[in-house]
């Protein structure tokens, strides 16, 4: 039996296999950093230092782009990680600045980081409304709810695709609930301001006829 042929074979296999794992290693280490990049972008949006943000989303795009190089076929899926926090910070900035969150061609993610992104963004936008609460603007904090509430809303029928974007469901599960604890915070925000105005407005008109 004739096996010299199968050991050129079983050589130039371990040769692609050793390229493809020192890729994947790059891969691994080089997300973390770009996770880390997005999480210091939020960090920095819930403190309003905007530039700050755009600065290190910027990285974090730059880096994902190489990523994405190396980064084809099966190798893509060690993507999604670092994409979904990307998408997160992304869509929280531009909610910040007041702009439409990016759609997911132009933050260049897959389809499965854009979704489960959004779906984190709903977390954080709970933290900048409670952060509105205290800062005693129930405008704002009423309008974040408004956005939050649209974007489960928009995201909820893709619940069906939980086998294909895997966690989607429970991510959905976690912003219902979410959801409903803010609403109760925002309701009483506002039903409160409503009352203060009232007792404002009465205070002024009281104490213009009594001069």
């Amino acid at each position: 039996m004739n096996v010299e042929q199968i050991e050129e074979s079983l050589l130039d296999i371990s040769k692609e296999l050793d390229e493809i794992e020192k890729k994947r290693e790059r891969i691994l280490r080089e997300s973390r950093d770009v996770i880390s990049l997005s999480a210091k972008a939020i960090t920095n949006i819930h403190l309003m230092n905007l530039d700050e943000a755009s600065s290190k989303l910027n990285s974090a795009r730059a880096l994902l782009e190489e990523l994405r190089k190396v980064g084809t076929d099966d190798l893509h899926r060690y993507l999604i990680a670092p994409e979904v926090e990307y998408v997160e910070a992304s869509a929280l900035h531009s909610i910040a600045m007041k702009k439409s969150i990016p759609s997911y061609k132009e933050l260049k993610v897959t389809n499965v980081s854009y979704l489960l992104g959004l779906l984190d963004t709903i977390g954080e936008i709970k933290r900048r409304i409670y952060d509105e609460i205290r800062r005693g603007k129930s405008g704002e904090a009423s309008m974040l709810f408004s956005i939050m509430e649209r974007l489960y809303i928009l995201l909820l029928p893709f619940a069906v695709y939980d086998h294909l974007a895997q966690g989607i469901r429970r991510k959905l599960d976690v912003a219902r609930i979410l959801i409903e604890d803010t609403r109760s915070a925002v309701t009483e925000e506002t039903r409160r301001s409503k009352i203060i105005k009232s007792m404002e407005k009465l205070s002024k008109k009281l104490s213009s006829k009594s001069k």
